[in-house]
């Protein structure tokens, strides 16, 4: 019995794959469900024409399963964060603190340092890239990024 070309080429490279899975999600359960979810997304979508092509789009569409799922696991972990902060009664003014710590969760330090200064110290972005030696394009760049993982948290927080 003859197969297709994913089949086949999915097969001959399942060891690799696994460990390629396995170099992104740490875990071996979850990087045995990437490798499923990989090979039934391109069964989806139609097969490819060649082994080189099932070869290539394999190890590319494992790698977006790979993303898709650590971006998963980093909302639930947010979520879960969110749940466990807001437990506190309302009215204290740590509520507010805690709420900005959840929103600028993943920001990196020059996006944390950029946006508080912005924020809190009411400074304009020329003045901010002078204290920092930066350009003022870098901190408008910069704080874009950070209003932006802002936004995403804000999105998540909010279901």
């Amino acid at each position: 019995m003859k197969t297709d070309h994913l089949t086949s080429t999915f097969l001959a490279l399942r060891e690799r794959l696994h460990r390629s899975a396995l170099a992104f999600l740490k875990d071996d359960e979850d990087a045995k469900d990437a490798l499923q979810d990989t090979f039934l997304r391109l069964w989806k979508s139609g097969g490819v024409e060649n082994d080189s092509e099932a070869s290539s789009k394999l190890f590319v569409v494992l790698r977006n399963v790979c993303i898709d799922r650590l971006r998963r696991k980093r909302s639930v972990e947010l979520e879960d964060k969110h749940t466990i902060s807001l437990k506190i009664e309302p009215s204290s003014g740590e509520n507010i603190e805690q709420l900005e710590s959840l929103l600028t969760a993943g920001l990196s330090r020059m996006q944390r340092r950029i946006y508080s200064l912005s924020v809190h110290y009411s400074m304009d972005y020329k003045d901010i890239a002078l204290r920092l030696g930066m350009s003022e394009g870098a901190v408008r760049a910069q704080m874009c990024r950070a209003r932006k993982k802002i936004s995403e948290n804000y999105k998540i927080l909010n279901r």
